[in-house]
């Protein structure tokens, strides 16, 4: 395929400088495959579009306004495919309070929560805590990706923490789940596979995503019986096809008592030297060049 492929990626969250590195990795796969390709930033997007004249967009924006619906709502305006999830299944999945609902409500198993305004007295908040989730606790903005802002908090550091997250408004305060961590891929229809990660760090943290020095331990084939290992995977394409994701997600899990915690799905996982869905991938016996160019496939082919 002689395609021309506009990469987006950079932007201005807080992973940006993952979504350069993701936006590096495709291109540098696409190119050594024969096709023609521009990255572009967000705010270059009606610029590049109209110049270089792709036949699809390969999403590798990453966080706010890159996989919360905004970017897919523009992208729609243009009538051109683009990767990943479409605006409605990519704000749902971006929102941790209205897909814990969804979760919920399709019995599948997540750590209590409540939502929590920060005009509210703190010696409430300890209560509230105290009576429905009890310490550890985990705060965590609602619309944030790769662990950003997000604390492990005890009775004694939970107000210094929160303060700083305090400008978010809005935050999402969930029950500790310890155990452990294990991720799923689902590709299209297909349940792709789990890796399992032994961090060095307090828990799966954006230091230890993507600072190879944190020396987190990947483990692949996860030591769960194939029975558990298809529970698991059944619950990420369960979540998959509820919120209504297309292209590739990868599901959040703790496994703890022999139980499985589902606390997020990422809608446009990395696609960087140490992100999880080409390692899972790998390990399926599909290329990187093959996922990239199975991604794009499932672009092109959107209703």
């Amino acid at each position: 395929m002689n395609k021309k492929i506009l990469i987006l990626s950079g932007g201005i969250s807080k992973e940006r400088l993952i979504s350069l590195d993701t936006g590096y990795q495709v291109a540098k796969e696409l190119k050594k495959n024969g096709y023609r390709v521009k990255i572009s930033e967000p705010d270059k997007l009606k610029e590049n579009i109209n110049q270089f004249k792709p036949t699809i967009i390969f999403n590798a924006l990453h966080g706010q306004f890159g996989e919360d619906g905004y970017i897919q709502s523009v992208l729609e305006r243009f009538k051109i495919p683009y990767t990943h999830s479409g605006v409605i299944a990519s704000s749902i999945a971006m929102d941790k309070e209205i897909s814990k609902k969804l979760f919920i409500k399709n019995n599948i198993n997540t750590p209590k929560s409540f939502t929590y305004f920060f005009d509210k007295k703190n010696v409430d908040l300890i209560k509230k805590i105290n009576k429905e989730l009890k310490f550890p606790v985990v705060i965590k903005p609602l619309n944030e990706g790769s662990s950003v802002n997000v604390f492990i908090c005890s009775r004694n550091n939970i107000i210094k923490n929160l303060k700083k997250i305090k400008h978010y408004k809005k935050i999402m305060i969930e029950k500790f789940i310890g155990g452990r961590e294990i991720q799923v891929a689902i590709m299209g229809n297909k349940k792709l596979g789990a890796i399992e990660l032994k961090p060095k760090r307090k828990f799966y943290d954006y230091t230890a995503k993507y600072n190879v020095k944190a020396k987190t331990k990947h483990i692949i084939p996860v030591d769960l019986t194939r029975k558990k290992l298809q529970q698991i995977l059944n619950i990420a394409f369960k979540a998959h096809k509820i919120i209504g994701c297309r292209g590739v997600t990868r599901s959040d899990f703790k496994f703890y008592n022999n139980k499985f915690y589902l606390l997020e799905i990422n809608t446009q996982p990395g696609m960087t030297k140490l992100s999880l869905v080409p390692e899972i991938a790998k390990y399926k016996g599909i290329s990187f060049k093959n996922l990239i160019e199975w991604i794009l496939k499932d672009a092109s082919t959107k209703k």
